[in-house]
């Protein structure tokens, strides 16, 4: 009888609310309409305020007494306001806002946080803004996380230059990186692709830990970075970048967009940039920086319907660069020893989106993928060529099961992949066809959001694979959110260009048969808190997560010293990982950004589990910036400490070996000084000025061609300090008026 009391009475409590739902639309002056993520509701009764959520939902609980008054706004519109009674309790909305662009007399300012933690999103996502970008020359991608605690950037070997990204103690290939959620650096381009990406093109990266949705794919094994280029309708007029090191190097990049017309626009990128110092300042015989050049294009267009949305794009590059020995030249045939890497491919991109005006809480969406790659090198006497035809599409489709506390996204994907590697007379060709399905399930509460997703994608050589994925988010409080995350994730490893710096060693290369698709489980959570520091909000984020190999390319030095196994994981592999990072606005102006890291990385090596090589256990990180109040000076300076981390053990020539199988601990300074003068933006930086060098970064390097070199145990900076100066120009678009 109480318990039928207490139903009674919460219904009677529940009824006597009513919760309205919507979604929030900006209406920009060419007439298109567009979401608008975390625009401000707020009930002027019960002073209750609500955001709108990434697709532009909201959800709010009404006063029990109505007529109510709400309050919208959002940046870049005007505010607008709504007035709810009795017979909009349970309703479902769209409101409309209207661009604030004809207000030309009044000018809005806001300070936009160039690194975050997304709020609105289920996945753990650290945005790094346009702004953060801005601190570091970010000549290209593997530049850009300079000021980043949670991407880790490494020199793949001493002669090639090339350089791999690791997120949780984990090797690129296990991250998923994507250009605007389409696919973008996998294959053959893995090696050399971080190259690729001009800086200067980027206007956002997004940073995913774990497994990401199953939409994308089923190869995010250690993580997601997705890569958000400038769009044609808000980049720059033209934008121009010229810089230049006391290195050699010298780079330019211009782009450019343009309305068309209220439907088209389009925006164009070009960069070009070489290498050409002859610089060796540890005095070993070989170049510290290689030569080189290389030279990239793309252009996109963006189309924009009543009914369908498209952008589709080409992209080429070309890249030919040249490390060894001091005088060395690949086309002089010479007898020194050197590194010749040639590198090329044409990307097509697309997608495509279908709306329907009558229910704005469904689409469908395509994407397309063609892409061309070559990749040779030669390392010493050593010849790899590979080349790579790649094609992706993706259809998804996006709606609600009754309301917007349901969402489902569901669609079907295939993968065409035709790769060749050659290493000597090794040849290992592969064809891979990989139809897929998927659905993903997501529920909105109050206070939690859960996403449910399921993908079974059938490969032609190894069957069919099922990657389960579970994304939940809780609201602790106004200011506290808890996300936790569980799935697996697989991909077939190429053994080829995963490891292709390994050439630069004298070790022979021995290659199980019956290389097995990798396989792993990963299971994390985090922590994201906002608060008030000198009132001044901000911001904690702790997370941790652990990721199970059930199968793994294990690379083993460890087995001996004269040769490196390839094989399939026998026992256990495993990678944990825990960062914390706090970010203090000390000033308006003046902010910082503390982090540490901690990083368990372990396989069976040799014989016996032991940290894999090269992986730092513990990293601290210092960000400072500061802009004066004017806005036209920016000062920024970045701090890594990295801690030991173990070597694989070498043979010398004397048939004695090493010892001292650890690293040693280093810091790394780089800092930036920023002048901004009307349209130009004048700046001079300096990386590693703490001139940390690692000694002994080449091992027997007077004997290149002899059975014990090897240029692949580089765990520090082997160059000096680099200066480096530079010059940003630009022309904003005009604003379209009609």
């Amino acid at each position: 009888m109480k318990f039928s009391i207490l139903i009674g009475f919460l219904l009677i409590q529940l009824l006597s609310f009513g919760q309205l739902k919507g979604v929030v639309k900006g209406k920009t002056l060419d007439e298109t309409k567009e979401i608008i993520p975390k625009a401000k509701i707020k009930s002027l009764q019960t002073k209750e305020v609500v955001f709108t959520s990434e697709d532009g939902m909201f959800e709010l609980i009404l006063s029990r007494t109505l007529p109510d008054t709400l309050v919208f706004s959002a940046f870049g519109y005007r505010n607008d306001t709504l007035i709810v009674g009795q017979q909009d309790r349970f309703a479902l909305i769209e409101v409309v806002l209207y661009s604030d662009q004809i207000l030309d007399e009044f000018v809005i300012e806001y300070k936009k946080q160039t690194h975050s933690f997304s709020k609105l999103k289920t996945l753990h996502v650290e945005e790094i803004g346009e702004g953060e970008l801005r601190k570091a020359a970010c000549c290209n991608l593997s530049e850009s996380f300079e000021t980043n605690a949670s991407v880790d950037v490494n020199m793949t070997d001493a002669i090639s230059g090339a350089k791999k990204i690791q997120m949780m103690g984990l090797d690129g290939v296990y991250t998923q990186i994507q250009m605007e959620n389409i696919p973008y650096m996998r294959g053959l381009e893995s090696a050399f692709g971080l190259g690729s990406m001009p800086g200067t093109w980027v206007e956002s990266i997004q940073i995913t830990k774990g497994t990401g949705n199953v939409v994308n794919g089923y190869e995010s094994m250690a993580g997601l970075v997705n890569l958000e280029l400038k769009k044609p309708e808000t980049m720059e007029k033209f934008y121009f970048n010229a810089y230049g090191s006391i290195f050699g190097r010298g780079e330019l990049n211009f782009h450019g967009g343009k309305r068309i017309s209220n439907k088209w626009k389009t925006g164009y990128f070009a960069h070009a940039s070489g290498l050409f110092g002859e610089i060796d300042n540890n005095k070993d015989g070989f170049r510290d920086v290689p030569h080189g050049k290389n030279a990239s294009f793309l252009n996109r267009w963006r189309y924009d319907g009543k009914r369908m949305e498209a952008q589709f794009g080409v992209n080429a590059y070309l890249e030919e660069k040249e490390g060894g020995q001091l005088g060395y030249s690949a086309r002089k045939n010479s007898n020194l020893y050197g590194v010749h890497i040639s590198s090329q491919h044409v990307d097509l991109f697309a997608k495509t989106g279908f709306l329907f005006p009558k229910k704005p809480y469904q689409s469908v969406g395509i994407v397309y993928n063609l892409k061309y790659q070559e990749t040779d090198a030669l390392y010493g006497i050593r010849q790899f060529k590979g080349d790579e035809k790649r094609g992706y599409i993706n259809a998804i489709f996006d709606g609600i099961i009754g309301n917007t506390n349901h969402g489902i996204k569901a669609g079907l994907s295939f993968v065409y992949v035709d790769l060749n590697q050659r290493l000597d007379s090794i040849h290992l060709p592969r064809i891979e066809y990989v139809p897929g399905a998927f659905s993903e399930y997501t529920y909105k509460g109050l206070r939690f959001t859960g996403v449910l997703g399921i993908r079974g994608d059938y490969h032609n050589l190894y069957g069919f694979q099922a990657s389960p994925r579970f994304h939940g988010k809780f609201i602790l409080t106004e200011n506290l959110d808890l996300r936790f995350t569980a799935g697996r994730g697989f991909r077939v490893p190429n053994v080829m260009i995963d490891n292709i710096s390994l050439l630069a060693t004298s070790r022979k290369w021995i290659i199980e048969p019956n290389i097995q698709p990798e396989i792993s489980w990963n299971v994390g959570g985090s922590i994201v808190y906002d608060f008030k520091f000198l009132k001044r909000k901000g911001n904690l984020s702790a997370d941790f997560y652990h990721t199970l190999f059930e199968n793994q390319l294990l690379v083993d030095r460890d087995a001996d010293m004269q040769s490196i196994y390839f094989k399939n994981l026998t026992g256990r592999s495993y990678s944990n990982s825990f960062q914390v990072e706090v970010s203090l606005p000390i000033l308006s102006n003046f902010d910082v950004r503390i982090a540490y890291k901690f990083l368990d990385v372990k396989a069976m090596y040799g014989g016996k589990m032991q940290q894999q090589v090269m992986v730092p256990n513990h990293r601290g990180f210092m960000n400072l910036a500061y802009k004066t109040r004017n806005k036209r000076w920016e000062y920024d300076a970045t701090i890594s400490v990295f801690g030991k981390s173990r070597l694989h053990m070498v043979h010398y020539a004397d048939n004695t070996h090493s010892t001292d199988n650890q690293s040693k601990v280093y810091p790394l300074l780089n800092a930036q000084i920023t002048h901004v003068y009307r349209n130009w933006d004048f700046y001079i930086g300096g990386e590693n000025l703490t001139n940390y060098i690692q000694k002994d970064a080449l091992i027997d390097p007077q004997n290149p061609f002899g059975t014990t070199f090897d240029a692949t145990r580089v765990w520090a900076p082997i160059q000096g300090t680099n200066i480096y100066v530079g010059v940003r120009y630009k022309i904003k678009q005009a604003k379209n008026h009609h």
